[in-house]
C-alpha cells in the first residue's frame, strides 16, 4: 500500500508530459523497445518503456551481460556493474546518465547503504529524486538492483 502515492505520482507526470497546452488530449505513442542484449530477448519485459520524452527503465543488476552471472567484488562491484549496465542501456537510445531524474535502488541488506551511495553518487551527481529500501531477496541473488526513469 505505500507503493500506491509513488505509483500516483508517476502517473500524473506521465498524463501531464504527454497533455499539450490547454489540456486537449493526444495519442502519446507507448514504445517497448526490444533489448540490445542477444541473451536477454526472451525475458518477458522490456529493458526501456518510452513514453512521449519519458523513459522507463527496468530494474538492472550487477550482471555481466556476457557471461550472464552476477559480478563477483561485493556491494561495491555490484553497484558498479549495476550503474554501466544502466549506462548502457541508456545509451542505445542516445541518452546518459545525466538525463536520469528518478531512481528506484533495492539493496539485499541495508548495511550496504553507505558502501552502495559513495558509489552511486560519482555516476549521478545531479542528484535524481530516489527511493532506496531493501528487500528480503533480489533476482539471481543480486546484493542490489536500480531501476531508473530518465527523460530526453
Amino acid at each position: 500500500m505505500r507503493n500506491i502515492p509513488i505509483l500516483f505520482l508517476l502517473v500524473l507526470a506521465i498524463c501531464s508530459s504527454c497533455a499539450p497546452k490547454g489540456g486537449q488530449n493526444t495519442n502519446t505513442k507507448v514504445i517497448f523497445h526490444k533489448t540490445h542484449e542477444p541473451k536477454k530477448e526472451d525475458a518477458p519485459f522490456s529493458d526501456i518503456v518510452q513514453v512521449g520524452d519519458i523513459y522507463f527503465l527496468s530494474g538492472q543488476i550487477g550482471m555481466n551481460n556476457t557471461t550472464r552471472t552476477l559480478v563477483e567484488g561485493g556491494i561495491e562491484a555490484e553497484t558498479k556493474q549495476t550503474l554501466e549496465n544502466i549506462k548502457t542501456v541508456l545509451a542505445q537510445h542516445d541518452m546518459d546518465m545525466a538525463n536520469v531524474v528518478k531512481a528506484l535502488v533495492m539493496l539485499d541488506d541495508i548495511e550496504d547503504f553507505g558502501a552502495f551511495n559513495a558509489i552511486y553518487k560519482t555516476y549521478l551527481p545531479q542528484k535524481p529524486a530516489r527511493t532506496t529500501f531493501a528487500a528480503e531477496a533480489l533476482a539471481a541473488g543480486a546484493a542490489i538492483e536500480i531501476e531508473v526513469v530518465a527523460v530526453k
